[in-house]
């Protein structure tokens, strides 16, 4: 099968010897949306790079539609790059910014007129289209990126953080524009981000990175209820975990002697259970109850620490008896003010099939 994008075992190793990517294995078919996530210097922009060209590849290969790209310069790839500061020319108009690569390229002027006439048709932009980027506001700007990264009709446009500057309002909006965008196209889109929202609202799948490796590559849902390895649990939503030693099988649910007692959660597919394992609950998972109420499972013991209400929203932080702290929400219809007392024994309980038990490590 031929993947628009193909990554083989690619590494990157620095000139002092110190290692930014290892061992990466991707396959991207043709019109996916594929996020980058990490925390910063996990890899993730380097990656980008490499698939550019603005970075070479120290081992591996990197395969655009079945044709290896590793020795090829960026301007001889089938690809195109956003890059987060969007890098406008302030004295070009938006017409002129849109069709530079055209231009470059060689392409006759009607040809590239009228390729830069439907792009900015496409995107909204031809009331601005003799505007300085200077005059222009963020989203703007960020539509002018994309213009003149798409305007090549590019196999793979790569993105690099581009919403980063824009303010959370503008940042929801874009983010709609752009996924209804890619799909209208059909381009395969390779995102960077270290914005848990923006992966999971816009990705078909995410690739999870840590130390230049990948922990976890799955669709948004999966990752965000059934993490592979502690630090995709750590990183995804907000989870709390449960160190323990697993003591058997019950069909897909397996059971963990922990500090808590014996906790039941379903058994991860993707790894082979034994020995130390770690029991991951998400906050969505955690129902709080008064104490004393029999008849729950996996029940564990706390004291409730703060009470808050936010809007239509009740937060409410849990102590354990081990100290740890576990944060929970739920809509105030649900927990209303006043349900619970500050200092007040509750217990905390889920269903196991809510909850992943995977290795430790």
């Amino acid at each position: 099968m031929i993947f628009d994008l193909e990554l083989l075992h690619v590494g990157k190793v620095y000139d002092n010897g110190t290692p930014a990517v290892i061992d990466f294995n991707l396959a991207v078919n043709k019109g996916e949306f594929i996020a980058f996530l990490g925390p910063s210097g996990c890899g993730k922009t380097t990656t980008l790079r490499m698939i550019a060209g603005f970075e070479s590849i120290s081992s591996g290969d990197m395969m655009i539609k079945g044709v290896r790209m590793n020795d090829l310069p960026p301007q001889h790839r089938p690809t195109s790059m956003i890059f987060q500061n969007y890098a406008l020319f302030p004295h070009m108009t938006v017409r002129r910014n849109v069709g530079y690569g055209l231009e470059v390229k060689g392409m006759p002027k009607a040809e590239r007129d009228a390729k830069v006439d439907r792009i900015l048709a496409t995107l909204g932009l031809e009331d601005i289209a003799e505007r300085k980027p200077d005059r222009l506001s963020g989203g703007q700007r960020q539509r002018i990126a994309l213009a003149r990264g798409l305007v090549v009709e590019p196999d793979i446009l790569l993105l690099d953080e581009p919403l980063g500057a824009l303010d959370a309002n503008l940042r929801k909006a874009i983010q709609n524009e752009l996924k209804l965008l890619q799909k209208t196209l059909g381009v395969t889109f390779i995102f960077v981000t270290h914005a848990q929202s923006e992966a999971l609202a816009l990705s078909d799948r995410i690739v999870v990175m840590s130390q230049g490796r990948i922990e976890q590559v799955s669709p948004p849902h999966q990752l965000y209820t059934r993490p592979n390895t502690p630090f995709v649990a750590q990183f995804i939503g907000r989870n709390t975990l449960f160190p323990g030693r697993l003591r058997g099988l019950e069909s897909e649910i397996a059971v963990v002697d922990t500090g808590h007692g014996l906790m039941r959660g379903m058994a991860n597919a993707s790894a082979a259970l034994s020995g130390d394992v770690q029991l991951v609950v998400p906050a969505e998972a955690i129902e709080i109850t008064s104490s004393g109420v029999s008849g729950l499972e996996n029940a564990v013991p706390a004291r409730v620490a703060r009470f808050d209400v936010v809007g239509h929203v009740s937060h409410i932080l849990a102590t354990l008896e081990d100290g740890r702290s576990v944060s929970l929400e739920a809509h105030v219809e649900k927990y209303r003010p006043g349900s619970f007392a500050v200092d007040a024994p509750v217990t905390l309980s889920w269903k196991p099939e809510a909850a992943t038990v995977i290795p430790a490590a």
